[in-house]
Parts: structure tokens; C-alpha cells; sequence
């Protein structure tokens, strides 16, 4: 008897226009396709009537966040086989016909596949309003950042930097996560020349990892924002616990609510810029200009993605981060110099996120039972397939991040010093 995987196979290389590049297992234990790719494992009917209901991108990931499509073995592989399909085979769904429809509903109904819609996973963001607004902003960092001060502590180094590390030591197994989040950190300091008694806004700060590290190594003065109420509690005890109250502050504040002008001597932006949205970068660029002193200096570290993909992507602005917009670096480099700012240097730290991002996604399987306990299992796997997919694309080049270091020039143009490649890599 014909078991289900059959029937599917050649339905969906019709549909997607080419041989299939994954193995496939049916529910009825019936397997189809290529002996040596990966296996993806349909667990019920339910899995082909999310797909009918929701196709594409985000369909598929639901069917795998509720467990009705697993991966044997290695997610990224899994995800590196099906975008190699696509990149490199050229799988395109081709135009069906109407018997082609046909024949696809009449398998559906054989199969069994056919009913009332799923319920959709309940870490779905529900965001209402026009995007970018100050209240869905709020919501939208909420969404992400408020998951638990629990979770990410399960999740990243005891520094809670989470950005992209900068790692400095290669073979070296006593080397790892919290050492190149450190050294992030340091590199950020002296790209900026923090020096005691610099002022420096922190904007979209997260759990505090710059602020108080450039205020107990280097002594600078800063001031931190953050639109997360869990994460300005977080950094208030941390100032508490380190004695720093007279070196860092901290408040829930949007950056389009600050006040004053030229009152810093520094200003990053660490992985923040991504969730400011494209019409309104021109008012974040220039609200950094305008809180920069003259020859003062900011250092935004912001990921990017091609023309072709701007955003997240349909999972990732569902399921991660709502709102969110990535664009070419070039793109970013001219907005920051269309608000006045001289960028003076940049540098890609690419291959820096993928490390960074594995050894997130190793903790993850270290701890799964941990967080599967405090943030349930379609959490858990919200976030194995964030990690996975994440890796993947910063080691294909379909994402980058960029550390951009620019001046506040004076009103006769000059800028300083900005310091040397030399300089900053001292001691390294």
C-alpha cells in the first residue's frame, strides 16, 4: 500500500519546482526521498493542514515551534539543505494549473489533511497600532526583552551581553562566550576612549553589560535607556550589588524623548538600531548627533541584511522581534552621515556572530530542560530554531553586523582624533 510520504513527495517537488532536499518521514512511518539528506519528520495530518493554511516561511515554522515537523539530527543542517535548495538548485514553485490544484486537494482530502485551522502557537506577538509609534515600540521591545530576566540568565554569559561577542583566541578550549563578550566590551570602551569621567549614553542598554563595564573598568560616567521595565530593574540591582551608583544611572525612556543636546562625550547604540524602524532611522541618527558634544563620539553596532530581504523575516518578526528592520551597511553608514555624523571607521564582526550565536545555541541544549521548565516547550523551540537559523545566516553572508564608529565634527569641521586601529587592538 502507498503510505503517505509517497503521496506527498512528488506534490511538493511540484510545488516547489524541483527534487525534494530533505528526506521525509511520515506519520505512518513511510519515508520518501534522498537516503542521505536530512530527515524531517511529519508527525500527524496536522502538520500537512498547517501548511495548507499557512504556506511558506512561517507556516513551516509553526508546524515545527508546536512539534507536528520535527528534524532528525542537526537543525542547522536541516535548514542549510532546504536554503541550498533554494539558493542553489533554483527551487521556485512554478505556475500550477487548475487540475494541478485539483489533484494537490484531492491528495489533501485522501491523506486526510483537510479541517478546521490549527490554533496557532501562543508566542505569536500581538501588536496593535501603527508600527514605530512610542507605544508599540513599547510593546514590541516587551515582547522580546520581557520573555524573563530568568530565561536570558539560562541563555547567555554572566555579563548578559547580548550582542555580538568579538572573539579574540582561536583553538584555545579556556577561551569562550563570557571571555569574547568581554573583550566586545573592552573594544568598544577604547574604540570610544572612555576615560574616567566620560559621559556616555548607553541607548537601549538591555541588561547593562556596557554601562557597567565601562563604568567599573574605565570609570566613565554613564547614563543608560532602556524601553524594558525588566531590564531597568535588572541593571538597578546590578548598580546596587556593584557599588556603582555614583558612576551609572538608568530609566525607562525612548530615544525620542531625550533631552538636551551636546551632553556626552560618547554614544552607542549596541544592536539597538535594528528595532527603530527604516522611516524613523533619519530621527535616530540625528537624535545621536544631537546628544553628542562636538568631536564626541558613537559607536553603533547594528546587524544588516541585502536589498533583496530587508526586516527580519516573516518568523523572526512574528515570533522574536515585531518591527524589526535590517538594511544594507551602506545604507546605514549614509543615514548616520546624512544626520551630520563623519563616520570614521568600520568594522565587520560577521564571523564574530556566528560563533556568538552557536555558543548561544549550545547552552540552549545544554539547559534545554531548564528552559523548557521555565518557558515551556514551544518557547524552547521558538528559540532552537531563532539560534539555528540565525548561525546559519550570518555564515552564509545573508546577514551581517558591523560595528560603526562616527564623530560629532565642530562647526569648522574638525573632528579630533579618532583614534587608531593600533590603539584600539593594544594588548591583543
Amino acid at each position: 500500500m502507498k503510505g503517505a510520504a509517497d503521496t506527498l513527495a512528488p506534490l511538493l517537488e511540484q510545488f516547489t519546482g524541483g527534487p525534494l532536499p530533505v528526506r521525509l518521514r511520515a506519520w505512518d512511518g513511510s519515508t520518501a526521498g534522498p537516503r542521505d539528506a536530512p530527515v524531517v519528520v511529519l508527525r500527524s495530518r496536522r502538520a500537512l493542514r498547517r501548511l495548507l493554511w499557512q504556506p511558506g516561511e512561517l507556516g513551516l515554522a509553526e508546524a515545527y515551534i508546536t512539534g507536528d515537523i520535527d528534524v532528525r539530527g542537526d537543525l542547522t543542517e536541516g535548514l542549510r539543505a532546504l536554503w541550498h535548495a533554494v539558493r542553489d538548485d533554483g527551487l521556485r514553485p512554478p505556475r500550477l494549473t487548475a487540475a494541478d490544484r485539483l489533484r494537490a486537494a484531492g491528495a489533501a482530502v485522501r491523506l486526510g489533511a483537510v479541517g478546521p485551522r490549527p490554533p496557532t502557537p501562543r508566542g505569536r506577538a500581538r501588536l496593535n497600532g501603527t508600527p514605530h509609534t512610542r507605544s508599540r515600540d513599547r510593546a514590541a521591545v516587551s515582547h522580546h526583552y520581557d520573555l524573563s530576566n530568568d530565561f536570558y540568565e539560562l541563555l547567555l554569559d554572566p555579563s548578559m551581553a547580548y550582542s555580538c561577542g568579538y572573539w579574540t583566541r582561536d583553538g584555545d578550549p579556556s577561551y569562550g562566550l563570557a571571555d569574547a563578550q568581554r573583550d566586545k566590551l573592552e573594544l568598544v570602551c577604547r574604540k570610544l576612549d572612555l576615560r574616567p569621567g566620560t559621559r556616555l549614553l548607553d541607548i537601549g542598554c538591555g541588561w547593562g553589560a556596557l554601562a557597567l563595564y565601562a563604568a567599573q573598568t574605565h570609570r566613565a560616567q554613564v547614563h543608560a535607556v532602556t524601553l524594558s521595565a525588566a531590564q531597568r530593574d535588572f541593571v538597578r540591582d546590578r548598580i546596587r550589588e556593584r557599588g556603582l551608583e555614583e558612576y551609572v544611572t538608568v530609566e525607562l525612556r525612548d530615544y525620542r524623548d531625550l533631552e538636551g543636546s551636546g551632553g556626552y562625550e560618547a554614544v552607542t547604540a549596541i544592536e539597538m538600531g535594528e528595532h527603530v524602524g527604516d522611516a524613523h532611522y533619519p530621527q535616530f541618527a540625528g537624535a545621536i548627533h544631537r546628544m553628542l558634544r562636538p568631536r564626541g563620539r558613537a559607536l553603533v553596532q547594528q546587524m544588516s541584511r541585502g536589498r533583496a530581504a530587508p526586516g527580519g523575516g516573516a518568523f523572526i518578526e512574528t515570533y522574536i522581534a515585531p518591527d524589526m528592520h535590517m538594511r544594507p551597511l551602506g545604507r546605514t553608514v549614509a543615514l548616520l552621515e546624512d544626520a551630520g555624523l563623519e563616520v570614521r571607521a568600520v568594522e565587520s564582526l560577521r564571523e564574530h556572530y556566528v560563533r556568538t550565536v552557536r555558543a548561544w545555541l549550545a547552552t540552549l541544549e545544554r539547559r534545554w530542560s531548564d528552559v523548557v521548565l521555565l518557558a515551556g516547550e514551544e518557547t524552547a523551540r521558538v528559540w532552537r530554531l531563532y539560534l539555528a537559523g540565525g548561525a546559519l545566516a550570518f555564515a552564509e553572508r545573508r546577514m551581517g553586523v558591523d560595528q560603526i564608529l562616527a564623530v560629532r565634527p565642530t562647526a569648522d569641521g574638525t573632528c579630533g582624533t579618532a583614534g587608531t586601529a593600533a590603539a584600539w587592538y593594544a594588548g591583543w
